[in-house]
Parts: structure tokens; C-alpha cells; sequence
């Protein structure tokens, strides 16, 4: 499951902790963080698939020689 590194956090657990989330950045500022984590996320895997490409590039090379 994707949430086994939380523990043993049951709903109730997590909904408690969304609130607190919410009642401390309040409900304009979570989307603006959001997207920002979403930036952030495309940017890592556009980096990720420039590597990759990198990598193949210099592995088509090495045949070459």
C-alpha cells in the first residue's frame, strides 16, 4: 500500500493532521503550495528524462568507437 511508511497512522490520524494542515496555512495557501510541489515534481522528472537521454546518447557513442 502506498501509505505503509506512515505506520501505523489510521484515517482518523491523518484526517486529524489535514486539518491542523489547514487551519495553519489556511485554504488559499494549500493550492498555491500545490502547484508549486507540482512545478517542482515536473521539473525533477523533465531533469530525470534529460539524464536518460544523456546516458543514451553517450551509450550509442561508445558502440560506435
Amino acid at each position: 500500500m502506498i501509505l505503509d511508511f506512515i505506520g501505523g497512522l489510521g484515517f482518523q490520524e491523518i484526517l486529524l493532521i489535514a486539518l491542523v494542515v489547514l487551519l495553519f496555512f489556511g485554504g488559499k495557501k494549500i493550492p498555491e503550495m500545490m502547484k508549486g510541489l507540482g512545478k517542482g515534481v515536473k521539473a525533477f522528472k523533465d531533469g530525470m528524462k534529460e539524464v536518460e537521454n544523456d546516458v543514451k546518447i553517450e551509450a550509442n557513442e561508445e558502440n560506435k568507437e
